[in-house]
């Protein structure tokens, strides 16, 4: 990692990046997929990790006009308030943006301060998530990209001894400034085409953001020095050379690995207050999501991509979304939660041998247990040996500690081997079984019907427990799933039928096919335009705050629980009303007939956790 002379996928010496910039390089191993397209063998096409291209939108354009324009997503990560450049020939990203959203429904915003105090308490673990974050982008600069830091700063050396005002820099100096700069991004990248001589405002004010945060962090560093580099990257210095250009560019193409590595393969294993929010594209500052940030999320997607992907998991997710809908319940009884955890910390102390236990990466454990259980000790091992090596902090990959690594694995399977313990943890969990699966229901149902084109991700259409690779990798019993399926068209199963064989995941299964039998039959509510308008639900009662809903095209209309422990469990939706367009209506999964108007959600909701209704008529 310190003396490479390629650039490679972030750590990982044996995938080398290719000049996808060189239009022979382009043609060569694009051939087999520009084929596929020609001969109609595939619809559209997914491209990874744009942002580790030289010039994303130069090698768009090219994608673009060698398919004719077929559909196109990209894997593009947006910070919260982040768009898609405007020039991009995309349909737009492939959707983890969408799913922090749609999962942060189920967050609650009042658990925030209580399970921040409680994590804090119980872990030891620092819980400033802006120095967290900050210190493991630094780390990823300095260390796991080393080589690629050296680069730039040997090119910053050749192009200060260019300048007259900064050719005194020493190579130290300018190696800090640069690694700072590069650690201090709130996004993956920019995208200024230097050689085109191409720079956004939306660039240039997040160059200078990151010239400020390093500023304000580190006034050791000489403001003149950030400001000079600050304006390489902004175009603003005159009489650029080629080198200075170059640097810009490959400046650009390391902040994305750097956040990549910083913070989804280090923070989010540093960080585990809630695990629900600790996904791939997820804002861990961001503690919940509101209906009307949610609504406002849906109407943009309809306006300005409304043909993206939306998706809840994917091969790269850190937990399956089954996972993440129970752990988001936690948000609502962060006192229960603090009170077992701690219970279960103290009580397997013992089990950790040969030094004190490292009690975050207990509490990362338990939280694990929580979500995925049950979960057999060979997952678990393997579970939490890669978080702690992807935390870095007590052991890695790359320098591991045997001791650490024995005892941790040790522990887990002691841990699910003490009877006494494992049934305290499945007696905390059983309540919370149902509630989580209304919560997967509910994402489901919204996932598959906001704008955007929905993303199904294999084996996912029954209960997944599933945390990351290799579980998220795991062979998909399509056998099982035929089956149900062919119970499914046979007819004849209700809500009630639906519900009593849940654990088979039939009620999951039946909302996916009855959605995806909508959209084949409505195509045009679930398109762009007036046609698919998206158009938010009222709510009016004491438990309005527990549900949200919409139209698409005056033709299809979605309504779905959230925060459910919090409803009255003795009056639950009494009182409480959504005002349907008029009417009848359709349950496409139970088959209940809907009036228009004031409807009671105990009605609509009471049989089936969700409800997805299809207007009367063409």
């Amino acid at each position: 990692r310190r003396e490479l002379g390629y650039r490679r996928f972030f750590d990982i010496d044996t995938l080398a990046g290719l000049r996808m910039e060189d239009p022979e390089v382009f043609a060569d191993t694009h051939e087999l997929v520009l084929r596929w397209v020609d001969d109609g063998v595939v619809d559209g096409l997914r491209i990874d990790h744009p942002d580790g291209l030289r010039d994303p939108e130069q090698y768009l354009n090219r994608l673009a006009g060698a398919t004719g324009g077929v559909w196109t997503v990209v894997e593009k990560i947006l910070e919260p308030g982040e768009d898609l450049p405007d020039p991009w020939p995309v349909a737009g990203t492939t959707g983890y943006d969408r799913l922090g959203v749609i999962g942060g429904l189920f967050v609650d915003p009042a658990g925030e301060a209580p399970l921040t105090a409680a994590y804090g308490e119980l872990t030891g673990a620092p819980t400033d998530l802006a120095e967290v974050v900050h210190e493991a982008r630094a780390l990823a600069v300095r260390e796991l990209l080393r080589a690629d830091l050296d680069r730039l700063t040997a090119l910053a050396v050749e192009i200060c001894e260019g300048r007259r005002h900064q050719r005194d820099r020493t190579r130290g100096e300018l190696r800090d400034a640069v690694a700072e700069l590069l650690a201090a991004f709130a996004v993956y990248r920019t995208y200024v085409r230097a050689e085109a001589g191409v720079v956004r405002a939306g660039d240039v004010a997040r160059i200078d953001a990151a010239r400020d945060e390093v500023a304000g962090r580190r006034p050791d560093i000489d403001p003149d020095l950030l400001g000079f580099l600050a304006d390489l990257l902004a175009l603003r210095v005159e009489h650029r050379t080629p080198l200075e250009d170059e640097w810009v560019m490959r400046f650009q193409q390391l902040t994305g690995p750097a956040m990549a590595k910083g913070v989804e393969d280090t923070a989010f294993y540093r960080y585990t207050r809630l695990l629900a929010l600790n996904e791939v594209g997820g804002d861990l500052a961001r503690f919940g999501v509101g209906t009307a940030e949610l609504h406002a999320a849906n109407a943009a997607a309809h306006d300005r991509w409304p043909s993206a992907m939306t998706a809840l998991s994917t091969h790269d997710t850190k937990r399956s979304a089954d996972v993440r809908a129970r752990l988001a319940l936690l948000s609502e009884i962060p006192d229960r939660w603090a009170e077992a955890c701690g219970r279960w910390l103290d009580a397997s102390a013992r089990h950790w041998v040969g030094g004190e236990p490292d009690r975050h990466a207990q509490h990362l454990l338990f939280q694990t247990l929580v979500g995925a259980w049950p979960v057999e000790p060979d997952r678990a091992v393997a579970y939490l040996a890669k978080a702690t090596k992807e935390a870095k902090q007590r052991t890695s990959w790359t320098q591991p500690d045997p001791d650490y690594d024995t005892a941790r694995d040790g522990y887990v399977a002691a841990v699910l081997a003490d009877a006494a313990l494992t049934a305290d943890v499945e007696a905390f969990v059983t309540p919370l079984v149902g509630p989580g699966r209304t919560n997967a229901l509910a994402q489901v149902a919204l996932q598959l019907t906001v704008p955007g084109v929905p993303d199904t991700y294999r084996g996912d259409e029954l209960w997944d427990l599933s945390l990351v690779d290799p579980d998220n990798r795991r062979p998909v019993d399509f056998d099982r799933r035929r089956r149900l399926l062919a119970e499914l068209a046979a007819g004849g199963l209700g809500a009630a039928d639906l519900m009593a064989r849940a654990d088979e995941g039939l009620p999951k299964l039946a909302l996916v096919r009855a959605a995806l039998h909508l959209r084949r039959r409505r195509p045009e509510a679930f398109g762009p335009g007036e046609a698919g308008a998206y158009l938010p639900l009222a709510f009016v009662g004491a438990a309005a705050a527990h549900a949200v809903g919409f139209t698409r095209g005056g033709a299809v209309a979605v309504v779905v629980p959230r925060l459910v422990l919090g409803l009255d469990a003795r009056h639950g939706w009494e009182g409480t009303t959504v005002t349907l367009p008029p009417g009848p209506w359709t349950d496409v999964v139970t088959g209940a007939e809907v009036a228009g108007g004031p409807v009671p959600l105990g009605d609509l909701l009471g049989d089936f956790p969700v409800a997805m209704l299809e207007a009367a008529g063409p």
